[in-house]
């Protein structure tokens, strides 16, 4: 050995701002990003535009956004959320920072939110915006804001606060192996998908801004609930397709032992034939909890090779950042000062 020892990586920070007809709070968000951090060498701008009908892309290139990528027409907020993280990786961002284009988190909260990652400390920084005490909120949207962030604690296996806040930072190696499945919203997605990696994910307490406007992610509280409900029971399918598919089954055979049980009581006394249909309901039961239990197994084998197709991927992504950006047909990059 020589004794030399290789460079450090600079650390850059890429503020990503996945944006929908935002051309009129983009510059607040802007003006409230922080110019300097201590522990970072280089801090960008990204703004992801997911087929905007305003001048949202005017604006972020008049205000000097660092990286600007389009949608071809509005694909949704997970899809634009996954094709800025491939775009800020292709630009060699070593942390990522997720905020939103409508002015709701406080871009002075941004050096909390990357301090455990500079740290070491954590692979997924999520910014907690206390919703239980939000007053801002009804009661009945806090009420079903902690029973939801309980839900999926429980199901990811992670210590979160507030699981569906889009403010969060995640460390270069945590956004190489973020595959976002769902067309809805990736943030429980991605923490389910966390808990599965083992990848180490903390809360900080994040300042927000007073709302100026409904959400456009949903139309109503009850569509934001059936959506969040299907995306959490298909990401525990995913990624714990074992124990999901195999409690079902065992269920099944317990409900189905019952009438079981009872015919073959009534058998043994001479009073069977007036039974019948105790042995048959119980039959239906017993089959399909057989039939749940060897889908359990194949699904678990099914997620053994998506797990090594995702390691797979997470090699690919690697050696795409050391030969440069590889956008998918979905999106397009725009320099800031290039004509709209």
């Amino acid at each position: 050995m020589n004794g030399s020892t290789t460079p450090a990586r600079p650390v850059k920070l890429v503020i990503q701002i996945p944006c929908y007809n935002e051309a009129e709070t983009l510059p607040v968000v802007l003006a409230e990003l922080p110019r300097a951090i201590a522990g970072v060498d280089v801090i960008e701008t990204q703004v992801i535009d997911d087929g905007s009908t305003d001048d949202t892309v005017a604006v972020a290139q008049r205000h000097g956004v660092h990286h600007i990528v389009r949608n071809k027409g509005n694909k949704g907020l997970a899809r634009t959320f996954q094709n800025g993280i491939e775009n800020a990786l292709s630009s060699g961002a070593t942390i990522i920072v997720n905020t939103d284009g409508d002015n709701q988190y406080s871009g002075a909260s941004i050096p909390d939110l990357i301090r455990p990652i500079l740290e070491g400390r954590a692979d997924i920084v999520i910014g907690d915006r206390k919703p239980g005490e939000n007053r801002e909120f009804s009661l009945l949207k806090r009420l079903l804001q902690k029973f939801g962030t309980r839900v999926v604690r429980s199901l990811a296996g992670v210590d979160v606060t507030d699981a569906v806040s889009g403010f969060r930072a995640y460390s270069r190696e945590a956004a190489l192996s973020i595959n976002v499945m769902t067309s809805f919203s990736y943030t429980t997605e991605t923490l389910i998908h966390a808990g599965q990696k083992g990848l180490t994910v903390v809360s900080v307490p994040v300042a927000v801004n007073p709302v100026t406007r409904p959400s456009r992610l949903f139309k109503s509280m009850g569509a934001f609930l059936r959506k969040q409900l299907v995306t959490i029971m298909r990401s525990y399918v995913m990624y714990r397709s074992l124990s999901a598919f195999l409690l079902l089954g065992m269920a099944m055979l317990l409900i189905g032992a019952v009438p079981v049980i009872r015919f073959l009581y009534f058998y043994l006394i001479g009073q069977g034939d007036g039974h019948v249909q105790s042995l048959v309901l119980g039959g239906v039961f017993l089959l399909a909890g057989y039939l749940t239990i060897v889908i359990a197994f194949l699904s678990d084998s099914i997620a053994t090779n998506r797990r090594l197709t995702e390691n797979i991927l997470v090699r690919v992504r690697r050696i795409e950042q050391q030969e440069g950006p590889a956008l998918g047909e979905d999106n397009r990059p725009v320099e800031p000062g290039a004509a709209r």
